[in-house]
């Protein structure tokens, strides 16, 4: 009797953890990195600005891109929501990854990035 009673709850249990298994394989893939493959170079940038591990103002800073000096955006450049911001005189949700040269990639405001 207690066999029958336990059956349903076990099933119900197992179909749940595959659904939380399949939502957690496709956040997995939108969190993966920009293809870098191919690039826009020699773009400066406005104002320093840290390069970040995510694309929120509190992710961990991984390096600098200073004021002028030349970098270059992974994707061609396009754009990606993140976290909103108030830096380099503008506000937004956009974020570009890449770096300056010779440094670790990462998040940058698009908002600090020259374009010419």
């Amino acid at each position: 009797m207690k066999f029958r009673l336990l059956a349903p709850a076990v099933a119900f249990s197992a179909v749940a953890l595959v659904g939380t298994t399949l939502a957690t394989g496709g956040t997995a893939v939108a969190a993966s990195k920009p293809d870098c493959s191919r690039q826009i170079v020699n773009v400066p940038a406005k104002e320093a600005v840290k390069v970040r591990t995510h694309a929120k103002v509190s992710a961990t800073a991984v390096s600098q891109w200073n004021k002028g000096k030349k970098g270059s955006l992974c994707n061609d450049g396009h754009f990606y929501t993140g976290q909103k911001y108030k830096l380099c005189g503008k506000t937004s949700t956009k974020w570009l990854y890449g770096s300056e040269f010779n440094k670790k990639r990462g998040w940058i405001p698009a908002a600090c990035i020259k374009w010419s």
